[in-house]
């Protein structure tokens, strides 16, 4: 009788090579070596061009000599430059936001607005303005800085408690579910009276303009944030592998992921109350980070606050060099940035891997 030769079993494919941390690091070092002079660029760019155009020279010399006078200097010292911070500030919060909550939802098309924080902050505001008769920009932060927190804690208990198999689909059902009662109900409120809906439509247009007051009071969130936010690197990178690994590995994912949310809505919070929601800044300065260094969070979050601030300081810029006389608010230009991009990024079949 023949005897049968046995199956042949195909060779296991070599699984794909890691990245040596060496290389990784070499590759995010040279990013924000090439990130930083680019976004100092921008700043000065922010500083000196606007309606009155100021030379870079002229620059130097107001800023080496800040008890000086005249007219630039003026512009400099009480518009251009605490304006210019601010959108720093905020462009940088966004970005490493946008980041921390792409990693806790595991969704890459994720705004840091995912978790009902813009809603939540709005809501504050028509509260706000209704019966504690507030009408400047720095009680609409404060407010607005309650509002996002007060909405995220929420998002937190309903998402956690859901039977959705993952705490983490969890959270995203449960934010845009929050968001979308939030959203109905300022609509209720705003639509009924003139005065608040006129009060609101000054918070919720995101713009720079007219918000330098309010430097100094997100100025400690975020810093803070931003410090807290740093050290996240490893954590969610080890969240990104999905919560059973996560716990193989040892970490206690619903601590970690609140832990993580918990700055990443500081960071939101801060930059919403500051100037109104601008959308898209996290979204895009999220993935451009991820395109430029990959999927490690150690080196990506510093160069998302890098690129968003870039972001919005450069698209502020642009705004007030687009028409002759006025200018266009900053949301308005990174929505024309971030559409194209989320549309370009929703239709690829391969999206950056978390």
């Amino acid at each position: 009788m023949k005897q049968l030769a046995p199956p042949t079993v195909p060779a296991p494919e070599a699984a794909p090579e890691a990245v040596p941390a060496r290389t990784r690091a070499a590759r995010g070092s040279t990013a924000l070596v090439v990130a930083v002079p680019i976004l100092v660029v921008i700043a000065l760019a922010s500083v000196g061009l606007g309606a009155r155009d100021i030379s870079p020279t002229e620059i130097v010399h107001i800023v080496l000599d800040p008890w000086g006078s005249g007219y630039n200097h003026d512009v400099l010292w009480t518009e251009r430059i605490p304006r210019t911070l601010l959108g720093l500030a905020v462009g940088a919060a966004l970005g490493a936001s946008g980041l921390i909550m792409q990693a806790v939802t595991l969704n890459p098309l994720a705004d840091p607005g995912i978790l009902g924080v813009e809603q939540g902050a709005a809501m504050a505001v028509v509260l706000g303005i209704l019966y504690l008769d507030a009408q400047d920009a720095g009680s609409y932060f404060w407010l607005a800085l309650v509002g996002s927190a007060g909405s995220a804690a929420l998002v937190y208990l309903i998402g956690t408690r859901t039977n959705a198999g993952s705490s983490t689909v969890g959270l995203v059902l449960a934010g845009v579910a929050v968001a979308a009662v939030l959203a109905s109900l300022v609509t209720l409120l705003v639509v009924r009276d003139e005065a608040v809906y006129s009060s609101l439509r000054f918070w919720s247009t995101g713009q720079l303009s007219g918000r330098s007051q309010v430097l100094d009071e997100i100025a400690p969130f975020a810093v803070t944030g931003l410090l807290l936010a740093l050290p996240l690197g490893r954590t969610l990178n080890i969240l990104a592998l999905g919560d059973d690994t996560a716990r193989g590995l040892g970490v206690r994912v619903e601590r970690a992921q609140l832990a993580a949310a918990t700055v990443g809505v500081l960071l939101c919070a801060a930059a919403t109350g500051a100037v109104g929601p601008v959308a898209f800044v996290g979204l895009v300065a999220a993935h451009c980070a991820r395109l430029l260094v990959g999927a490690d969070h150690r080196w990506a979050l510093p160069l998302a606050m890098t690129t968003g601030a870039g972001l919005l300081v450069g698209a502020d810029t642009a705004g007030r060099l687009v028409l002759d006389h006025g200018e266009i608010q900053v949301s308005v230009m990174t929505a024309a940035v971030g559409v194209p991009f989320f549309v370009w990024l929703a239709r690829r079949r391969d999206l950056v891997r978390m």
